[in-house]
């Protein structure tokens, strides 16, 4: 099996490689780093440690995983990146550590991270999640799972974006995306429900038509944020209308930055 590692690859005795682990030309692994069996790691790719990658992962040429995060606050203490399976990281692709002792930047399973990526310290990236070319996310950013990111857009600090949202290419988003939302522009506003990442979801049409009324509530009337979150609650009790309630609550709670208003609007029911 030594025939998967390439001869000019550096590899640190205290890395710990699945037999199955492919690993290109040039390569340089650092020490604490764990691959999980079939990943292929692509020449030229740099990761450092204290790494942990799981299964099936495909990263390419040049992506530089791990390294310290770009942060002032970062003193040399202990901390992580932790990536699951079956994902896609390509070519010049950064991934930081976190700050804080123990901390841990995560990316979860069957994601596709497209060429020069950067994903900043603190991150959370859930699962099947698809981020375009040249985004870059900034520091404790939070991504639900099937979220879609276009191409060349930047995210600021702190800010979460919700499960089967899309945000179109470009953006600047420097608050909170609702889960289910379109949200596109510069400043980033709301446009309507992503219709298409729905659809192919499978989510049944009773769900689809109770988010077409929430939505309706939220960005096409003069309701307060209160008024809107009570007749949310008259909607039903659907998981995808209960998510959406918890998000925009706690958007509103410290350390959060707010919600990226409705097209027209400062805020939601505003």
């Amino acid at each position: 099996m030594k025939t998967l590692i390439h001869p000019t690859a550096v590899i640190h005795p205290n890395s710990e490689l699945h037999p199955t682990v492919q690993v290109g030309a040039y390569a340089v692994i650092g020490g604490h780093v764990k691959v999980g069996p079939e990943t292929v790691i692509g020449a030229h790719a740099v990761l450092e440690g204290p790494l942990e990658i799981g299964a099936r992962n495909q990263i390419f040429p040049g992506a530089v995983i791990g390294m310290e995060p770009q942060d002032l606050k970062y003193a040399g203490e202990y901390s992580w990146v932790k990536i699951g399976n079956d994902n896609s990281i390509r070519e010049y692709v950064t991934i930081n550590k976190a700050t804080g002792a123990g901390e841990e930047t995560r990316i979860g399973n069957g994601n596709l991270l497209m060429a020069y990526v950067h994903v900043g310290h603190n991150c959370v990236i859930e699962d099947s999640v698809i981020i375009a070319n040249s985004v870059a996310l900034a520091g404790h950013v939070h991504i639900e799972s099937r979220a879609r990111l276009s191409g060349v857009l930047g995210v600021h600090q702190f800010v979460h974006i919700g499960s089967l949202a899309m945000v179109g290419g470009m953006a600047r988003i420097d608050r909170d995306v609702p889960p289910y939302m379109l949200v596109e522009g510069n400043p980033a506003r709301i446009r309507t429900l992503n219709l298409v990442g729905l659809k192919r979801s499978g989510m049944d049409l009773n769900e689809f038509q109770i988010l077409k009324k929430a939505f309706r509530i939220l960005y096409r009337s003069e309701l307060t944020f209160k008024e809107a979150i009570e007749q949310l609650e008259e909607l039903g009790e659907t998981p995808q209308l209960q998510h959406l309630r918890r998000f925009l609550l706690l958007s509103q709670m410290p350390g959060r930055r707010g919600l990226v208003p409705g097209k027209g609007k400062a805020d939601v029911g505003d």
